[in-house]
């Protein structure tokens, strides 16, 4: 027998046979996951949890994993594109909307409702939460101790103002701080209930007298912050006092030396216009409105209308002299501009400063506390820090 008797050989390879080879042939490439599959992906896994549990997933609950899908599921809930995207997927009715309640007892007998006051769960438990520790010398709100004492006068204070025998006006002096006053901070009506005594602090190395204050909120809040901290929280947000329609309120012995105002530019040139947080620091012994008629015309007013953000009257000081200080805080940021005035001639505004307007507020607050001379204005951060 020959050498190759008997052994069947393999027919040749075609070229179609050698491309069909399964080695040959290129994986194919994976399907782009599109923003569309990840929906409705997501969407699925409420799907699933539903069919699994029997229940929806809550938002509410401490397991993260459901807690997650709850969320997710308010998602869908609160947007109706991702939504009706797929809604071709519910097939539990997850995505439809619960009927309105017809009526407040309606309402108020419903299951979700029953169950959000009655369960024990400790969705609202908070004992596991850490606590925020404050200085024991920043006074903190808590709830006002025989409310019931004050809120009559609170009801009798916006009645007066209603009817004009009160009126509002901007907070001037710390001499305004003294019991029986109200004010308004931070739209807020308050009620100096009590001062106390004289206490030393010790603030930027010197000692300083501060008088803590039982100060009372128509919110049913009460505090015992301190005059100056009161002092310097009004001047920040531009506090209000209330004094009889006809009267300053102003003891009979302050006497009213000048206007602190601050100003805003109106205008049109680029060069000034996008300048943001340009501000005009003055100093006026009449009103402001009187002192700024003519600033389209006057190199002081950058030849342009000015819009008046703050006038702060000042009593028993010099105000050129506060004028002065609050120039000197803001040295580094005055506005490096020449103007041309109706003559022709160069002149240079030296009373214009790129700074925002709650940090001049802030400054003038502590330069009455007497606390600015620890600080000075760190221009990168734009505000006023303790000085090294």
């Amino acid at each position: 027998m020959s050498e190759n008797e008997g052994i069947e050989l393999a027919a040749p390879l075609s070229l179609d046979d050698i491309l069909d080879d399964e080695l040959l042939v290129a994986p194919e490439k994976p399907k782009k996951v599109t923003s569309s599959d990840r929906l409705e992906r997501a969407f699925l896994e409420i799907v699933e949890f539903r069919r699994s549990q029997g229940r929806l997933p809550s938002s509410q609950t401490r397991e993260i994993a459901e807690r997650k899908l709850g969320a997710r599921l308010d998602g869908f809930l609160a947007n109706e594109a991702k939504a009706e995207a797929v809604k071709h997927l519910d097939e539990f009715g997850l995505l439809e909307a619960p009927a309105a309640p017809a009526s407040i007892d309606d309402l108020l007998e419903g299951e979700d409702l029953e169950g959000l006051l009655g369960d024990d769960s400790g969705i609202l438990d908070v004992s596991d939460l850490p606590v925020l520790k404050r200085p024991e010398s920043v006074a903190q709100r808590v709830k006002a101790k025989d409310f019931e004492q004050f809120e009559p006068l609170f009801k009798a204070k916006h009645a007066e103002l209603r009817d004009g025998v009160f009126q509002l006006r901007p907070f001037t002096s710390m001499d305004l701080i003294r019991e029986g006053m109200f004010f308004v901070l931070n739209g807020v009506m308050c009620f100096v209930a009590e001062v106390g005594e004289k206490v030393d602090m010790v603030i930027g190395g010197e000692s300083r007298k501060k008088k803590r204050l039982r100060l009372v909120f128509e919110n049913g809040t009460e505090s015992a912050m301190y005059d100056k901290s009161l002092q310097t929280r009004m001047y920040e947000v531009q506090g209000q006092v209330l004094v009889r329609t006809g009267h300053t309120d102003i003891l009979d012995t302050d006497i009213e030396s000048g206007h602190i105002y601050v100003l805003q530019s109106l205008s049109t040139d680029p060069l000034i216009a996008n300048l943001k947080d340009l501000h005009k620091i003055g100093f006026s012994t009449t009103s402001v409105e009187q002192r700024v008629k003519g600033a389209s015309t006057s190199p002081t007013y950058l030849m342009a209308p000015v819009k008046i953000v703050a006038d702060y009257r000042v009593y028993n000081l010099k105000a050129s002299a506060l004028e002065n200080l609050l120039h000197r805080v803001f040295a580094d940021v005055r506005l490096d501009l020449t103007q041309i005035d109706k003559k022709g001639r160069d002149y240079d505004p030296s009373e214009w400063f790129v700074v925002p307007r709650e940090v001049i507020n802030r400054a003038i607050a502590m330069i009455m506390s007497g606390e600015i001379v620890d600080y000075e204005y760190d221009r990168a951060q734009q505000t006023l820090v303790k000085r090294v």
